[in-house]
């Protein structure tokens, strides 16, 4: 489903350093992320939104519907974390905006990192971003 062009001109996009965790897990769960993050741990939560460089949201009225959450040096890297859009607001440009204005916030000087989750792997090439093919992780221990 696409958003209604109407729709997406009243998406408002803000810097909020202070998200609540409510706020988060809510948009986790609307947007299908929430089963690749630890949203029953809300302690965990909290410390992710505390020590996060840039959280990003996106809002329709009142309602949060999307959320850019990344950790960056501003000098030369930004790792966008967690990239969550409600499904019923997909597909309509809010997830490339939330991006583009966490690389504004971080400068575009950095190079911003992500990894997708398995299913949104073909968004990001689609957006213009380039693939990297010399990622390495030691994975968390739960």
């Amino acid at each position: 489903m696409t958003i209604a062009p109407a729709i997406a001109k009243e998406i408002s996009y803000a810097l909020e350093p202070n998200l609540a965790a409510d706020a988060f897990i809510g948009v986790l769960q609307a947007s299908g992320l929430a089963e690749r993050r630890p949203v029953a741990e809300r302690g965990r939560i909290e410390t992710m939104l505390r020590h996060a460089d840039i959280i990003v949201t996106a809002r329709h009225r009142d309602r949060l519907v999307g959320v850019s959450r990344a950790i960056a040096d501003f000098g030369y890297c930004c790792y966008l974390s967690d990239l969550a859009v409600d499904r019923a607001y997909q597909r309509g440009g809010i997830g490339r905006t939330l991006i583009e204005r966490t690389w504004d916030a971080a400068g575009r000087e950095t190079t911003l990192i992500l990894l997708a989750a398995p299913a949104a792997a073909a968004y990001y090439p689609h957006i213009g971003m380039a693939k990297h093919e010399a990622c390495f992780v030691f994975p968390r221990e739960r």
